[in-house]
């Protein structure tokens, strides 16, 4: 791997982690496309390193203020969302990896981010705010984004989805899906830490820019989200995931991924 696909994978996952389109799907699609092999875990760790620097710095006030009266009502609230993210991931983690090793799973996960978005896009907004967000609804964020460790189904994609299911108001949906990123992305990061492979020879600075281009766009992708929902729809991305997932399903047909 040189500089370039460096750069290229680095603002990728920046701005796929963050936008409803699936920073793992991308990836793994990539990854494969750019026929990077060697040390590709160390670097995906990078990467999440990355992100997690860009949504701390976007919401850098709200981890301040937990740090500051850490029994607040959003602590409790991000506690019991990550615990289903937790148990679903540890309890199926062999099985994520291998649909992550084959990428056979795609193209179909793609298409459903699509459907999830498009009714996410579609439901009734009724207005709850932080303060408003139950344990319930937590629970169920928590879960979507447990299920979202699968390849191409979108982390953000599915955690605002369940936001707004919950009748949770479209920029609270997305600030409460970037918190809620964070111990996710903390947690799996941390796990994969024993599994780090040493750097592969004169691989360092192309290790160092990929995690740094990932944060800049990162922090670039949540600004431009939590506009969307603020003023926009959320439909094109579905179309985007849904036109990639029929590129993916030619070239796995045709042999070439």
């Amino acid at each position: 791997m040189g500089i370039l696909e460096s750069i290229i994978l680095g603002v990728i996952q920046g701005l796929t982690e963050f936008l409803p389109i699936s920073s793992s799907g991308h990836l793994v699609l990539f990854q494969k496309l750019l026929g990077v092999e060697e040390g590709v875990l160390t670097f995906d760790v990078l990467l999440h390193l990355g992100t997690l620097v860009a949504v701390i710095g976007v919401f850098r006030n709200d981890i301040i203020s937990i740090l500051k009266r850490p029994w607040q009502k959003l602590t409790a609230l991000l506690l019991v969302a990550t615990i289903p993210t937790g148990i679903i991931g540890l309890t199926f983690k062999d099985f994520f990896e291998r649909l992550f090793e084959s990428g056979s799973t795609l193209g179909i996960e793609f298409i459903l981010t699509g459907l999830i978005i498009w009714f996410a896009d579609k439901a009734r907004d009724r207005g709850k705010q932080m303060e408003d967000i139950s344990y319930l609804d937590a629970v169920l964020v928590g879960t979507m984004q447990g299920v979202a460790i699968l390849p191409a189904i979108s982390r953000s994609g599915l955690t605002i989805a369940g936001s707004l299911f919950r009748g949770i108001d479209r920029e609270t949906a997305a600030r409460f899906s970037f918190l809620v990123s964070i111990p996710a992305i903390a947690g799996a990061t941390i796990l994969d830490l024993k599994d780090l492979q040493s750097l592969p020879a004169g691989m360092g600075l192309p290790y160092l820019i990929g995690p740094l281009v990932a944060a800049v766009s990162g922090y670039w992708a949540i600004k431009f989200m939590i506009r969307v929902l603020q003023k926009g729809s959320m439909r094109g991305f579905a179309y985007y995931v849904w036109g990639l997932s029929i590129v993916v399903i030619a070239l796995q047909l045709t042999g070439r991924l």
